[in-house]
């Protein structure tokens, strides 16, 4: 439990209204799935996230930063900690010319319309990943053979000391579902987007074919984190869990698609021990007949 003393300080930072206690986490992911966080902080500015994050890291309290929640599994006993989100409060997406920059917490569909309104092209692949822009630089989010690291050029974010850092692509290092801001635990703050001049119907008609596409391949009726897996080197995830003859496989209210077997979904009273249960099998079977080792996208909460 947080003290009523570490709750009264973080109001030095953080208006009374943004902050909340015993916050069910089912809410703020696309699981739909988690119990309730000791406290619960809906971040405004750079200014306040340094200030909480500083004070945090002094009393050695935990904390979790949270965008969207559309890669994240939180327990059912909820968070020992605090959660600070990065979300509607800071998603503020400004154009100028080629150059798009967007605050941390602005959705990626949201940023590739806002693009696709200036005629700037580069960003239709993003505009079915329910990611925020601060998680969709983290994992080097991607889909339909585009990812971040391609249209990436700048990226503002906090350090644990609280120091203010701009990284370019280079500095970023991006790799597979990975960045050296996964690797060093920054905080994304801004992301500088670098695209091109296009036709505005022609990039809206390619964000609507890829939509299409997602509705016929993926499970998007369920609630889940998308891909649970990574690409294994030289495999599909889901090819692999389908011919270990897992398609369907149920524990309580978590499943593996039938439309999709890459996705672990919630059919609608999914816990989240059911998740990691069905999860767990998944290794173990795709282990045993394959010998491959799957690892998971979902990141574990609590």
């Amino acid at each position: 439990m947080i003290s009523g003393a570490v709750v009264e300080a973080l109001q030095r930072f953080v208006p009374g209204e943004n902050i909340r206690l015993q916050e069910p986490m089912a809410g703020h992911t696309t699981f739909r799935i988690g119990g309730p966080a000791d406290c619960f902080l809906q971040i405004e500015n750079e200014e306040q996230l340094k200030g909480v994050q500083h004070y945090l890291n002094l009393v050695g309290v935990p904390y979790f930063v949270l965008g969207n929640g559309s890669n994240l599994l939180v327990s059912d006993s909820g968070y020992r900690g605090i959660i600070l989100q990065i979300g509607p409060k800071m998603s503020e997406i400004v154009v100028a010319g080629e150059r798009m920059v967007a605050q941390a917490g602005a959705l990626l569909s949201q940023a590739a319309h806002v693009a696709m309104e200036h005629g700037l092209t580069g960003l239709e692949f993003a505009s079915g990943i329910p990611g925020t822009v601060g998680g969709g630089v983290m994992m080097n989010a991607g889909a339909y053979d585009g990812e971040m690291s391609q249209v990436v050029t700048q990226v503002r974010v906090i350090s644990k000391d609280g120091e203010t850092m701009e990284l370019d692509r280079a500095t970023m290092e991006f790799g597979y579902r990975t960045s050296t801001i996964r690797n060093n635990s920054f905080i994304v703050t801004e992301v500088t987007f670098e695209l091109q001049k296009g036709d505005k119907d022609v990039i809206k008609a390619r964000m609507e074919d890829l939509m299409v596409r997602r509705r016929d391949k993926q499970p998007l009726e369920y609630p889940s984190a998308g891909s649970t897996f990574k690409r294994p080197e030289g495999h599909f995830a889901g090819k692999l869990i389908a011919d270990a003859g897992m398609r369907g496989f149920r524990i309580g209210g978590a499943e593996v698609s039938h439309k999709h077997c890459g996705f672990v979904v919630n059919t609608g009273s999914a816990t989240a021990q059911d998740v990691r249960n069905v999860i767990s099998e998944i290794q173990t079977r795709v282990k045993d007949k394959f010998r491959v080792d799957l690892e998971t996208e979902v990141v574990f909460l609590g």
